[in-house]
């Protein structure tokens, strides 16, 4: 598959996540003013992260498609941990702001809910185009490894249990009367938004303080480095994250009497093994002569 046929597929998948997450929001708004019901309140919530995170990773796709420029040689990328962090503490705020208002409904009198019906329709209609998006969203990341996408899809997997969560409440309001049950679904779903929000926040900040990429990622690198023909060994394996990307620097050893066409194309083969397994890493190789020798086979 061409690189821009991937890239038109990613950007398919996150332009359907902005425009699943943009109806959503406007559907769960005329049923939280025609339910009042809290339950909906967080799915909407939760619905506007979406949004801000769709459309963050559309940025991000869009960003990726173009080289970097005079002024960030290393591209645009950490511009997607500074969102995450923006998009961490606005959840945050929402999920203490619905915990709140549970709270003093379940301590307190709770208004009833009303036109329950319509707030199960339009929760359904959540429950359908979210696994809409979430099949043809698997679809791309199986074709195309994009961790945005996927990142994405899990993202709006975890969706589907607050939703379900709505459609439960709402429907024991209207058959049994049993209206706390929405204060209830609301705390559950308050309290995965905030773990979600700490989540994205602490993998930007990490990101941001240029923490390491994943162990097992480093690991991969080393093994790859320790079978490649021709190299004698390797010493600082340098990662870093930002955004989607991640960015390697290895130094290998080589023998320094071989031709430098030979080194090269050493270093170009590993590098092109590296990304042949890690896609969305920027690889950058050093290459050093081995200062011992090789022993004579004579």
């Amino acid at each position: 598959m061409s690189v821009d046929t991937q890239t038109r597929m990613n950007l398919s998948a996150t332009l359907a996540s902005v425009s699943v997450a943009g109806c959503l929001v406007l559907a769960k708004l005329w049923a939280l003013g025609t339910t009042n019901a809290l339950s909906i309140a967080a799915s909407l919530a939760d619905s506007a992260l979406d949004l801000m995170v769709s459309l963050g990773g559309l940025a991000a796709v869009a960003y990726a498609a173009r080289p970097p420029d005079e002024d960030h040689a290393f591209g645009h990328s950490s511009a997607e941990d500074l969102a995450a962090l923006g998009q961490s503490l606005f959840i945050l705020i929402s999920a203490a702001a619905i915990a709140v208002a549970a709270m003093l409904r379940l301590t307190g009198e709770a208004p009833p809910l009303e036109a329950e019906g319509r707030g199960i329709a339009v929760m359904f209609l959540s429950v359908v185009l979210t696994a809409g998006l979430i099949t043809w969203q698997a679809r791309v990341a199986r074709k195309t490894g994009n961790r945005v996408v996927q990142a994405d899809r899990l993202h709006y997997l975890g969706d589907l249990i607050p939703n379900i969560g709505a459609i439960l409440a709402l429907w024991a309001s209207a058959r049994f009367g049993l209206g706390q049950v929405d204060s209830v679904v609301a705390l559950g779903a308050a309290g995965m938004l905030a773990v979600g929000a700490v989540r994205i926040g602490l993998s930007a900040w990490n990101a941001l303080m240029d923490r390491r990429a994943d162990p097992r990622l480093v690991e991969g690198i080393a093994a790859i480095a320790d079978r490649w023909p021709g190299v004698r060994g390797w010493h600082d394996l340098k990662t870093r994250t930002a955004g989607s990307r991640v960015f390697v620097n290895l130094h290998i050893e080589l023998d320094g009497d071989q031709p430098l066409r030979d080194a090269h194309a050493i270093g170009a083969g590993l590098r092109r093994e590296i990304l042949h397994h890690y896609p969305h890493a920027d690889v950058i190789i050093h290459k050093d002569p081995d200062d011992e020798p090789e022993e004579d086979p004579a």
